[in-house]
């Protein structure tokens, strides 16, 4: 019987040692536009090799990543970040809390670096002399 737990003891520990995948680590911050709290939108974090990380940005500007399970975080390491900050206004429209270019992860130049768990991951972004505004799209 003592063989029996012992073997289940080092089992369980060798899976759990084993578990497979990445290390993911509690992230949470926020984002601010010219100084303010960004208040709609969603970040995403581009993990190379591995799922993405995703938050919803609160009226604050605060988020929290989610990757496998809610609020679980972020895996280690650098990644490129898009920020999503529209709000769909109908079938015809959105309007834009940030500019479009922080939603494209190639174009934002924005990153982020996971090495340990943060709850003060911060995003600046700026308008640069533009504003908020409505996108009507084209009805066909």
């Amino acid at each position: 019987m003592r063989n029996l737990i012992l073997s289940f003891a080092f089992l369980s520990i060798w899976v759990a040692g084993c578990g497979g995948g990445p290390d993911i680590v509690p992230v949470s911050g926020k984002v601010t536009i010219d100084g303010q709290p960004l208040t709609k939108g969603v970040i995403q974090v581009i993990a190379e090799g591995y799922r993405p990380a995703m938050g919803d940005i609160q009226a604050d500007g605060s988020f929290t990543l989610t990757t496998e399970k809610p609020n679980d975080g972020c895996v280690r390491g650098t990644h490129k970040v898009a920020i999503i900050g529209d709000e769909t206004l109908g079938p015809a429209s959105r309007k834009w809390h940030a500019p479009p270019d922080y939603a494209d992860f190639v174009k934002s130049g924005l990153t982020l670096t996971v090495d340990k768990p943060t709850k003060d991951a911060r995003f600046e972004l700026s308008w640069k002399g533009g504003k908020p505004y409505v996108e009507k799209f084209n009805k066909e």
